[in-house]
């Protein structure tokens, strides 16, 4: 039986890792409203922007990630950009990230923008850019922001930008000026901490892919959840927290399982 209890020890720490899951438990709302987003701009052809905020672990890239996959085949008649602000040099590195991704010649300085202004607002498909780490893009005077968000709302525009930031506040604090326009500004979403309930939910729904008979009590789950929802409610930190606690136990029972063969090759 040895062999078994480690496979399910694989297994259940398998499940434990921080992988987008077919269904995001307790993310219904925002899930819904992303891709009510997606189909209302980039399938609709209206060039837009929304800001989604949230603590780390909340869901965002998760949800986001979910609906990309879920919405390919709808996609597919348009560019979609995915950049992760976190591995680029500087804020300004954005644009020639931006412009390696939609095949256009390398510039400097001011040409780059201008070129990709002119790109964005030719005739040709929408294009979907995802910016996820958002807040790696403060600068000085928040010139890289503002001309991001304000390619959407040039004349004949065919961009549909996403932003995910941990700041509530980055569109109050470094986009003022873009509510002065009330309908250039970006459509928020935010993602509150999960629950509980909802954290308990999740890792069982996770270890419930484990065959046999659970290799952590529910009681012990609900514990996990309680803790990490009271310090941050991020998933993530309670998926770690788990797998480790099956770390230990694999850890005690193989040792069992050296120390002390049982007669009759029991475990």
């Amino acid at each position: 039986l040895a062999p078994r209890a480690g496979t399910c020890y694989q297994q259940a720490k398998q499940v434990l890792h921080a992988a987008v899951p077919e269904r995001l438990q307790g993310r219904e709302r925002e899930t819904g409203i992303l891709r009510q987003f997606l189909r209302e701009h980039v399938l609709g052809r209206r060039p837009g922007s929304l800001y989604v905020s949230g603590a780390p672990g909340t869901g965002k890239t998760a949800c986001l990630s979910r609906v990309l996959l879920d919405c390919k085949d709808e996609l597919a008649g348009s560019r979609t950009v995915v950049l992760n602000c976190m591995a680029l040099g500087s804020p300004q590195s954005v644009f020639p990230a931006l412009a390696q991704h939609l095949g256009l010649p390398v510039a400097t300085g001011r040409e780059r923008i201008r070129s990709l202004e002119k790109h964005l607002t030719a005739q040709g498909p929408m294009v979907f850019l995802v910016l996820d780490e958002l807040d790696q893009l403060e600068s000085k005077g928040q010139d890289v922001l503002y001309t991001l968000f304000e390619w959407p709302r040039l004349p004949s525009s065919r961009l549909v930008l996403v932003g995910l930031a941990n700041a509530l506040d980055l569109t109050d604090r470094s986009l003022a000026r873009l509510r002065a326009h009330p309908a250039g500004s970006p459509q928020l979403l935010h993602f509150p901490p999960y629950t509980k309930e909802q954290l308990t939910r999740i890792l069982q729904e996770r270890l419930g892919q484990v065959a046999g008979d659970p290799v952590l009590d529910s009681a012990a789950l609900q514990f996990c959840a309680r803790k990490v929802s009271a310090v941050s409610g991020d998933a993530r930190k309670a998926l770690d927290v788990c797998r480790r606690a099956v770390e230990v136990v694999e850890l005690e029972v193989r040792g069992q399982t050296l120390l002390k063969p049982l007669p009759g090759g029991e475990s």
